[in-house]
């Protein structure tokens, strides 16, 4: 089955997508965190450096845009175009305060006739450059049933692929997915569907099949992928636990690649500790180790508390 990695700003970076892609593999396409063009800037430098071909190589890499302009969307796939990328992804998911604040994420999903207007601008746009748009996207912004009028505009359109994330915009990533309005998608959408959220286990994917009644395939998960690296691999059948050889050599290769471009510690240790605030839980009996991995100041100290216990040999 083919896996799709979700963005998470300031976590799947190129540093850590280099390192999963390398050590784990088994991701068919990367979803990058999301730009957000501006009128003349349509690709920060940073932006740049993160998505060049030359961080990302051998990987299945789809740039993601956040804006509610659609002549900011073109100009950031223009220039993403000529450094090679044939597919864009437009973020109609986010549902940070400042950025809904902006008309942007799922905070554009409450103005229908502009959201059409702006599908209208892109699609003529990739039709006659040859660049394929997805979209991701939410049930909507209030309530779920605005998901209905959502699925008409999405069908007007030439989406590559539609991922939805079944929750609306004040559901955050909390509580049950709305499974009933992605099972109303796979009898309305048109374009190809992808299923996004609450996907930690095989067990997960399983039940989520069985109350479909129908294989999802693909599949995008964003924090079950980074709690478990083996999770891809469970899903495909290659194997039933998690590979802690493997979970140590993505630790160390982030770790240290993260030394080489990154000073002083703090900032390091910052990166670190948010992705032990989701690999805790492969730990979840070395309670006192992640506290001292969470305090540490200095990365004498967080190498004391990781391979004093947790990471041996």
């Amino acid at each position: 089955m083919k896996v799709y990695f979700a963005p998470l700003e300031g976590i799947t970076g190129y540093i850590f997508r280099n390192a999963f892609n390398d050590i784990y593999g088994h991701i068919d396409k990367y979803f990058a965190p999301f730009i957000s063009p501006a009128e003349k800037c349509p690709v920060t430098p940073r932006e740049m450096k993160d998505l060049t071909p030359d961080n990302n190589r051998g990987i299945n890499l789809v740039p993601q845009i956040l804006t509610s302009r659609s002549e900011y969307f073109i100009e950031a796939a223009k220039v993403l175009d000529s450094i090679g990328y044939k597919e864009v992804n437009l973020n109609l998911g986010c549902p940070s305060g400042t950025v809904c604040a902006k008309g942007k994420g799922a905070g554009f999903l409450t103005e229908k006739d502009e959201l059409k207007q702006f599908l209208d601008d892109i699609y003529s746009y990739s039709e006659s450059d040859g660049i394929k748009i997805s979209v991701k996207t939410r049930l909507g912004y209030h309530e779920p049933e605005e998901f209905y009028d959502l699925v008409e505009i999405f069908n007007c359109f030439p989406v590559s692929e539609l991922i939805v994330h079944p929750r609306i915009r004040g559901d955050f990533y909390k509580g049950e997915p709305r499974r009933e309005y992605f099972a109303y998608a796979l009898e309305h959408v048109r374009c190809p569907l992808v299923y996004n959220g609450n996907i930690s286990t095989k067990k997960d994917h399983d039940e989520l099949c069985g109350y479909f009644g129908t294989d999802l395939d693909p599949v995008m998960i964003g924090r079950g992928l980074i709690a478990d690296p083996s999770l891809a691999d469970k899903l495909n059948g290659t194997c039933r636990e998690t590979d802690m050889v493997k979970f140590r050599a993505l630790h160390d290769t982030v770790y240290h690649e993260y030394k080489k471009v990154m000073s002083p510690d703090v900032n390091v240790l910052y990166k670190m500790k948010e992705l032990w605030t989701y690999w805790s839980i492969l730990f979840e009996d070395n309670s006192r180790d992640i506290k001292r991995i969470l305090k540490a100041k200095k990365c004498t100290d967080y190498e004391d508390a990781v391979y004093g216990k947790l990471l041996i040999g």
